[in-house]
């Protein structure tokens, strides 16, 4: 079987490149249904984009590798798409658009939009070897028990990276890089929650609010949530990308920096009422109890006994609780994969392999990360486009 493109992976970014590669084009997967990881993001809803999409709201080794797919097609652009489709959306907080009704919409519109382009899928398809014959990519798969040699001028790596192996999820992309001499930077889970000694917080588990947590220099203002594992909420899951092993990470329970004046205030009024009392009116009832325990700050008396320097201390201490974590829930639970295939062996504009003509890299594969929050969607569909733009062109 010969086809102009064969795409590896029927993901987010490989159902985008389909969609805008013309000529002959298959895409092939192992899973049962395309888009599974689209299916169950956001919690069913899809958050498929972010309006406020910029490139530095990624990681990598090369942090202007990602400018030029992003630059040529915007977060508009997909929402443009999706309404083209009839798809009703929502925005949710700090610029997160959300499907109002199923992610599987989503889903059906990459279909629909590969079936628009001619392209061809298969799923539940084993890549068992693939090759280059100097002229063409050559790949060996087996589909319903039988063997196919399908022979292809462009090969894109489209299987994204490690997170959620229960989903299917390999390394398949590095191995195949490695194999056309393509360099992997070290990988690690991203986006995922810290773990603590068992039993730190299981108190607490359960309970969430807001809070700053910085780590490796990148602060987020988000949730946290306290669990029987450890701490979760969107505020961890996005240091847990700028955090090393072994460092601490910082929660600032204040972040407005409201909270001196207020307890100042509240001593003038309410000076008899227990210092734990008045701080429930501030943070979460079984947090407050815990505090003692959890930071040696020492919680006693009445509101009226405290000080300025003591509520200074008090406040600045609950500004700065430094803990450390033992690791993080691994790629069981992390939404994405940190690192990947090396960007100095991709050319940025087109996703094409430098020294490998036809072979392209989108998506998780590479060594592009975004925050939470729908950016590393918007990778998946920039970086998928210029790579079927650039095969559009290449096969002209």
């Amino acid at each position: 079987m010969q086809v102009d493109t064969l795409i590896l992976g029927a993901g987010a970014a490989g159902m985008m490149c389909a969609a805008h590669c013309t000529g002959s084009t298959l895409v092939i997967d192992h899973a049962r249904a395309p888009g599974e990881k689209v299916r169950i993001s956001g919690g069913g809803r899809c958050n498929f984009t972010n309006i406020h999409t910029e490139p530095e709201n990624f990681l990598s080794a090369n942090p202007h590798f990602c400018k030029s797919a992003l630059g040529r097609y915007s977060p508009w652009e997909f929402v443009a798409l999706v309404e083209a489709h009839g798809i009703k959306w929502h925005e949710k907080t700090l610029g997160q658009l959300f499907c109002d009704v199923t992610a599987k919409d989503i889903v059906a519109m990459l279909r629909a939009e590969m079936t628009r382009a001619g392209a061809d899928l298969w799923l539940q398809t084993q890549l068992s070897e693939i090759s280059h014959d100097g002229s063409a990519f050559r790949a060996s798969v087996t589909r319903d028990g039988k063997t196919h040699e399908v022979r292809a001028r462009n090969l894109v790596l489209a299987t994204g990276g490690k997170s959620i192996p229960k989903m299917g999820a390999t390394g398949l992309a590095y191995d195949i890089a490695r194999q056309f001499g393509l360099a992997v930077t070290t990988t690690r889970a991203g986006l995922v929650p810290f773990t603590f000694p068992e039993g730190r917080f299981a108190e607490l588990s359960g309970t969430a609010l807001p809070c700053r947590a910085t780590a490796g220099g990148a602060s987020f203002d988000e949730a946290m949530l306290f669990t029987h594992r450890g701490l979760s909420g969107p505020a961890m899951l996005q240091v847990s990308s700028y955090w090393s092993e072994g460092h601490p990470i910082t929660v600032d329970l204040d972040p407005e920096g409201s909270l001196f004046e207020t307890l100042r205030e509240q001593r003038a009024t309410s000076g008899r009422h227990k210092l734990t009392t008045e701080l429930a009116r501030h943070f979460p009832a079984r947090l407050v109890a815990a505090l003692p325990q959890q930071t040696g700050l020492p919680l006693a008396g009445n509101l009226a006994d405290q000080s300025d320097t003591a509520l200074s201390h008090l406040v600045d201490s609950l500004r700065n609780w430094q803990m450390t974590p033992g690791g993080t829930e691994g790629y069981r639970t992390a939404e994405v994969t940190l690192g990947g295939i090396d960007t100095d062996g991709i050319t940025s504009k087109t996703l094409e392999a430098r020294d490998v003509p036809g072979l392209y890299v989108i998506g998780e594969a590479i060594d592009v990360t975004g925050w939470l929050g729908g950016y590393n969607f918007q990778w998946a569909w920039a970086s998928g486009v210029a790579a079927g733009r650039a095969i559009t062109a290449r096969l002209s």
